[in-house]
């Protein structure tokens, strides 16, 4: 089995002729080089001219995909009064106070995709750092998983709400839907995730700030986009 998934990887890299695609031909190669029966992750990589040693050069925020994900995040809220009233109405899955924070300390119980707590819990939403901080779960005001109006919060995400971070390298990755998608619905959402990363740009970073962008899928090969052509379509 492992020589025949091999065949199938080389034959799909071997596919990946071009120096560089448009987005909507690298849509399309994606498609027919598929060789696995489930439903693959598209995912968006981009290599920043950032050094995110330094404050100043951090690119981090969010992004709601206009056609969402292909599958409903599990969403947790930790707040107090009100807003746990708020919050269940929204469609949050978990909501809870002090107890829930309890039960993630104890228990490392994880079982949800976005946590958001309101300002007043942050204080005991703040010992769950060990926890949440590897799987990067813990609430934050930059990406609006540390709010007061967490109705909004919760929808947002339910809707396809993504969060991008230059990592220590520099990349970028993001999830922009499933390779059953139509086409257009792929490329609408990558190109979101490419506008909002281009608009993000630190106006500490210098020279050349999309180094490169790839398309891929779970199991099929990274397709190189054309990066200039990418960072003049974000600017708009």
């Amino acid at each position: 089995m492992a020589r025949k998934t091999s065949k199938n990887i080389a034959k799909a890299r071997a596919a990946v002729t071009k120096p560089v695609y448009s987005l909507p031909e690298a849509v399309d190669l994606l498609k027919q080089v598929k060789y696995v029966k489930f439903d693959e992750t598209v995912d968006l990589t981009m290599r920043l001219g950032v050094d995110t040693r330094h404050a100043d050069q951090m690119v981090r925020g969010t992004v709601v995909l206009p056609h969402g994900l292909g599958k409903t995040k599990v969403v947790a809220v930790i707040a107090s009064g009100d807003r746990q009233k708020e919050a269940t109405e929204a469609g949050a899955d978990f909501v809870g106070g002090e107890e829930m924070v309890e039960k993630i300390q104890k228990e490392s119980w994880t079982a949800f995709d976005a946590l958001i707590a309101t300002p007043d819990m942050m204080k005991v939403v703040g010992r769950l750092g060990k926890v949440l901080g590897p799987k990067g779960l813990m609430p934050n005001p930059k990406t609006g998983t540390v709010t007061m109006d967490v109705a909004a919060a919760v929808k947002e995400i339910k809707a396809g709400k993504v969060e991008y971070r230059a990592d220590k390298t520099s990349l970028v990755h993001v999830p922009v839907g499933k390779l059953s998608f139509d086409a257009q619905k792929l490329i609408d959402n990558a190109s979101m995730v490419i506008g909002a990363v281009v608009r993000a740009k630190p106006s500490a970073a210098k020279g050349k700030y999309v180094k490169s962008v790839t398309l891929s899928s779970t199991m099929g090969p990274g397709v190189p986009l054309d990066a200039a052509v990418a960072e003049a379509a974000g600017k708009h």
